[in-house]
């Protein structure tokens, strides 16, 4: 029974890290305007998650995840929720190709699909505006995400050795 919900309790251990990352990305840095350039760090887990064990990260947290973000950051709720799911599920359905390649090429898809991300909030937040917002602090954001990613990689590569393997929680 103790194994069992200490196997739950690792299992967590994605959502927990995505959800730090989420409080992380806004924590003030005392360097002027850059809680708008921030990089998406929650985007670094799911992508990460998406390809390595998407099982441990469930589109429900990923909705969550991105809806504590909304809230956080004060973005209009379910823009990063919508944003999240929708770049888990296309990485999901490609993790096949990602699988077994070097980090330069999952790196490279890291940054197509950053960019996407961001191009998709700033037209939905755009909307919600109704008008069309600077798109020059999510170009920054964007580049700032892209950078921070292997450094977010080694730390996932840390929580997946202490996550259970499939045949403990099968």
């Amino acid at each position: 029974m103790l194994a069992r919900v200490e196997t739950q309790a690792r299992l967590t251990l994605p959502f927990l890290l995505s959800a730090f990352l989420a409080i992380l990305a806004i924590v003030p840095l005392q360097i002027p305007g850059f809680a708008v350039v921030s990089p998406m760090l929650v985007l670094g887990s799911i992508y990460y998650w998406a390809i390595y064990r998407p099982q441990v990260l469930p589109l429900i947290a990923v909705f969550g995840v991105g809806l504590f973000e909304d809230i956080l950051t004060g973005a209009p709720l379910g823009v990063s929720s919508f944003a999240y799911l929708v770049s888990f599920a296309v990485v999901a359905g490609q993790r096949r190709f990602f699988i077994g390649k070097n980090f330069a090429v999952v790196w490279w898809g890291f940054a197509l699909v950053a960019g996407a991300v961001e191009g998709l909030r700033w037209l939905l937040i755009s909307g919600f505006a109704g008008a069309v917002i600077d798109p020059t602090p999510g170009l920054f954001a964007y580049g700032s995400t892209v950078a921070v990613y292997p450094v977010l990689t080694l730390l996932f590569l840390l929580t997946q050795r202490i996550l259970p393997q499939p045949a403990e929680y099968a």
